[in-house]
């Protein structure tokens, strides 16, 4: 009779520990997925990447300050516009919502940055110091990879410290330089790190 009681014992005991292996691994799986995904789309980055080449391009060319921060602005602009139709079919693609979870921590830590950036952009050239603009933009876009990066995938805080740091560089770097720096960043950094979560992380 004892027997029967430490069989039926170490029966419940098993079943006990195999419900919570597998209430385990399902956690370590749910887990896993909110790690592996994000918000930031690699073939949208290598576009936005391509767009700014082209803006860099007709930026050398402007004859006027004015001119200059006008080009880049509606580079923004398009780009702004490319990165949220990516973001919105990726995010689709993935099964999960973009304004909910991972996707929408990203965003909010990402936005933060970035409009202090577009309030910081009329000061500086209402203040005479359009040098400072792609120093400016690019540290506070890297900040935005940075902090955002914290919920989604290793790769994207890389990339947020490699625009800080080329915006560190062109804060300091000679004024003619200053176009150079933003194809360096929104052009080659985009395609560089747009190729690799494209090709690492679901596109």
């Amino acid at each position: 009779m004892s027997s029967l009681r430490a069989l039926r014992r170490r029966h419940r005991t098993d079943a006990l520990h195999a419900q919570a292996m597998d209430n385990l691994r399902y956690i370590r799986q749910t887990m896993e997925h909110a790690a592996s995904f994000t918000a930031l789309p690699g073939w949208g980055q290598v576009a936005v990447g391509i767009t700014a080449f082209l803006a860099a391009a007709l930026a050398s060319r402007t004859s006027s300050d004015g001119a200059w921060v006008l080009v880049w602005v509606a580079e923004a602009i398009v780009a702004l516009a490319i990165g949220v139709q990516a973001m919105r079919a990726k995010s689709r693609a993935a099964g999960a919502p973009l304004l909910a979870g991972t996707g929408r921590r990203f965003l909010m830590s990402f936005s933060l940055p970035m409009l202090a950036g577009a309030a910081l952009t009329p000061a500086l050239y209402g203040a005479g110091a359009t040098h400072l603009l792609p120093g400016t933009w690019l540290l506070l876009y890297g900040t935005a990879f940075a902090i955002g990066g914290a919920f989604s995938v290793k790769i994207v805080p890389v990339m947020g410290g490699c625009f800080m740091a080329l915006g560190i560089a062109a804060l300091f770097a000679p004024l003619a330089w200053g176009n150079l720096f933003m194809a360096a960043g929104y052009g080659l950094l985009h395609v560089v790190f747009g190729l690799i979560i494209a090709r690492r992380h679901g596109g």
